[in-house]
């Protein structure tokens, strides 16, 4: 691979990705690959029954299996490796990256994913690394290390020091190894200081250790069996380290570094004619990742006993489905194959673009005049009702930011995601509560951050969409496995509910940072989920409930219709909303991407047989066949959920209709979105069944503004404003004013909360509030008149 200066040879098998990098002819890299180190057991707890046993760690390194060259152009070249980690036992961690070069540049941009198919209870990993090596020919003292610090900070070193020493070389010589440029010539140098150049150490291997999101240390050492030196410390480095000199080197980065911990950048064997370094996306210096399930079951053996759990902890507990076996991480590296150290200035720069890596989007007006993305509307602050809204959103999405620093959500598995529900009494977050602790995408928070993006173009919002993406699309969903192709909902461990369903997975809440960046890996999520509805085969969602004691609430909250004799092969039973909807999203993603009409002829069965039954939306599912992908009944009986709509059904249906025309399936659809906050009297004669709670009444005014839109309907648009501002089963309005600061010994650090705020709530009030006001802002004013007065 040639981009002006640079050679880049990338293998098609064995241990190096990439085989070499030169920079005008020199070679400059070579042999990069992949390590990770594993045990068999955690760390061992010294007690007097486990003191003589001993752990087994084992080393693994990257081999390739496939290369590619998906891109080859003037301005951009893409290839895509993929393969596992082989140690002397066992192939595994299977892996797939791909290499970005682009014209003029003289870094690879790396995006590495990996899956975790190991078993958790005997396979510990203790680090996983991108390493390479150096070629180093230039003297000792011409050889340079740099480590990014936080902020503008450079940390800048010469393997062999010529300041500070107690004979002076001249101050040509300190000043250029200080700016890291080659030394003048040796014999230009004190004779005293020449003469004793043996006796100064030269200072090989280095380490910056990032254990916390608040602190990194840096060490050095000689070379190995000699002791480390503490060199500094500091708070939240930012991920880049360069090693080399005026012939050349390497700088090594990666991104999102502090947040990821805990990290490790490390250069070996400087002092020699080949240094090493790895980028530890998982750090030696850490605990051995235990991804063991937090509980032993505590008597849930059966579903009757896991329903009563499910009713105190909203934990939906069974044993072996807590597990993180198909789970996936990805990570973004950057290499810079140099002809030369960069200077101090030149280092903070490039330390810039690995910690916030710019990205090149269209402003707010531009994408809202493509209409892409269903309805959202640009800010608009003209009049009170307006001001307010805007006001509140604004406010959430930064009551989340602060959140996310304040209660550290950050984290090798964790960073990217956000908590379910507060606990006022302790003033933290659920986060060891069941299924009021990890998110999980419940209810949307991804598309409201997407949405409030789109209409903001505010970079911290895309950064905190990002990464939630990243997590989300990753962590909470299988790639391999049983459960291939779904997510788990909302938990204690990201993998640990034994809720696995598509409304967690789903390509909806991918789409939008997709087709704003074009990214590739996210692009490989979404066609993953083309055929998981076959999973659901042997994964019922709905296998629990009916084994209850009583009438207490099923997993997740939903009442799940079940066929009552066994399905014909090639047959399941879905959901209308958590499960089609998010299925036909990566659908709908595929044939815009390819024009393979095969997807677009899935989505018309699916359509015009839901149209087709007795009662078609408010049947709320049926069975479904899987070859042709349309249901087949019976569909005669009303199940309203308050989930089916809430998981990205409003807004797949929005890009439908603007794409299909099929007026029996929008007329289903929008009888739906009318009568689900109708009035008890209306709802029955709609339906031919009896009113009955709905909750979510707030989040669900998008779906009566969606019906008043397409309708046309005033009183409706009405309605829905009404539905809104009631803040009933909801957020409500005024939020910020019930923000409080929490200090002193009722808390371990200072913090901010706000009692009422749930990330259910927060996610669907924003999606109301942004859809609404696309849909039926005409009315916005009039109805907050007659509310506020």
């Amino acid at each position: 691979m040639r981009s002006g200066n640079l050679c880049w040879r990338i293998a098609t098998s064995g241990e190096s990705i990439i085989l070499s990098a030169s920079n005008k002819g020199r070679e400059t890299l070579r042999d990069v690959k992949l390590v990770a180190t594993a045990q068999d057991r955690p760390e061992i707890e010294i007690t007097r029954s486990e003191a003589q046993e001993t752990i087994t760690r084992r080393r693994y390194v990257s081999e390739v299996t496939n290369a590619v060259i998906e891109q080859s152009g003037p301005v951009r070249a893409v290839v895509k490796v993929e393969g596992r980690h082989r140690g002397a036992e066992r192939a595994w961690l299977p892996f797939s990256l791909r290499l970005y070069f682009y014209a003029g540049s003289e870094a690879v941009r790396i995006v590495h994913s990996f899956i975790f198919d190991g078993d958790e209870h005997k396979d510990f990993i203790t680090g996983l690394g991108l390493s390479g090596r150096v070629p180093m020919s230039d003297l000792p003292y011409d050889r340079h290390v740099r480590f990014a610090g936080s902020d503008d900070g450079v940390w800048a070193e010469a393997v062999q020091s010529l300041t500070g020493l107690r004979r002076d070389p001249g101050a040509a010589f300190r000043q250029a190894q200080v700016a890291g440029r080659k030394v003048p010539p040796v014999d230009e140098m004190a004779e005293a200081v020449r003469r004793g150049l043996p006796y100064i150490p030269q200072w090989g291997d280095f380490s910056l250790s990032q254990l916390t999101p608040d602190g990194f240390t840096l060490t050095k050492r000689t070379k190995p069996g000699h002791g480390w030196i503490e060199a500094d410390a500091g708070g939240r480095a930012n991920g880049l380290g360069y090693v080399g000199g005026a012939a050349g080197g390497v700088a090594f980065g990666m991104a999102d570094f502090w947040q990821r911990f805990p990290v490790r950048l490390d250069i070996r064997d400087a002092h020699t004619d080949a240094a090493g370094f790895t980028l530890w996306y998982y750090s030696p210096d850490g605990p051995a990742m235990d991804m063991r399930f937090y509980h032993d079951g505590m008597g849930m053996n059966d579903h009757v006993a896991e329903n009563e759990g499910l009713d105190i902890t909203y934990e939906d507990y069974e044993r072996g489905w807590g597990t993180p076996y198909g789970i996936a991480r990805t990570t973004e590296f950057t290499l810079w194959a140099l002809p030369a150290t960069p200077t101090r200035e030149r280092f903070a720069e490039m330390c810039r673009f690995v910690a916030r890596p710019p990205r090149l989007v269209p402003t707010p007006a531009r994408l809202h005049a493509a209409g892409v993305f269903g309805p959202w509307s640009l800010p608009d602050r003209t009049t009170p009702a307006r001001r307010a809204i805007e006001e509140q959103n604004d406010y959430l999405l930064d009551f989340y930011r602060g959140q996310i620093e304040q209660r550290r959500w950050y984290g090798f598995w964790n960073y990217g995601d956000i908590m379910h529900t507060y606990d006022a009494d302790r003033h933290v977050w659920r986060y060891d509560i069941g299924g009021f602790a990890w998110d999980n995408s419940e209810l949307s928070p991804d598309l409201w951050l997407w949405y409030s993006f789109l209409r903001s173009g505010e970079p911290h919002v895309f950064r905190m969409a990002e990464a939630m993406t990243r997590h989300t699309g990753e962590v909470d969903v299988y790639h391999i496995g049983r459960f291939r192709g779904l997510g788990t909902r909302h938990a204690v461990q990201h993998w640990g509910d034994s809720s696995k369903q598509p409304r967690v997975s789903t390509a909806i809440y991918r789409r939008i940072y997709y087709y704003l960046t074009a990214d590739e890996r996210v692009g490989d999520l979404m066609r993953e989920l083309l055929d998981s509805d076959r999973t659901l085969v042997h994964v019922d969602i709905g296998r629990k409930v009916g084994a209850r004691r009583g009438a207490s609430m099923p997993p997740g909250g939903a009442s799940h219709v079940k066929a009552s004799t066994p399905l014909p092969e090639g047959h399941i039973f879905l959901q209308f909303g958590t499960s089609w909807c998010s299925l036909a999203s990566a659908w709908l993603t595929e044939w815009e991407r390819t024009g393979d009409t095969r997807w677009r002829d899935r989505l018309l069965a699916g359509m015009t047989s839901i149209a087709a039954l007795p009662k078609q939306w408010f049947a709320g599912g049926a069975i479904f066949n899987l070859e042709t992908g349309r249901f087949t009944g019976p569909g005669d009986k009303v199940s309203v959920s308050h989930l089916n709509a809430v998981f990205g059904a409003v807004e797949v249906h929005a890009e439908l209709f603007q794409l299909l025309d099929v007026p029996e399936y929008e007329n289903a659809w929008l009888d739906y979105c009318t009568a689900y906050n109708a009035q008890p009297a209306a709802f029955t004669a709609m339906t031919g069944a009896p009113a009955r709670g709905h909750n979510l009444k707030e989040g669900h005014s998008r779906l009566t503004a969606f019906a008043a839109n397409r309708r046309g309907d005033k009183a409706l648009a009405r309605r829905a404003w009404q539905e809104f501002f009631s803040g009933e089963a909801g957020l409500g309005m005024g939020i910020s004013a019930r923000r409080r600061k929490i200090t002193g010994p009722d808390v371990l650090k200072p913090v901010d909360e706000a009692p009422r705020v749930s990330t259910n709530a927060t996610a669907q009030w924003g999606l109301a509030a942004i859809q609404n006001l696309a849909l039926v802002g005409d009315m916005v004013d009039e109805v907050y008149a007659g509310v506020s007065e």
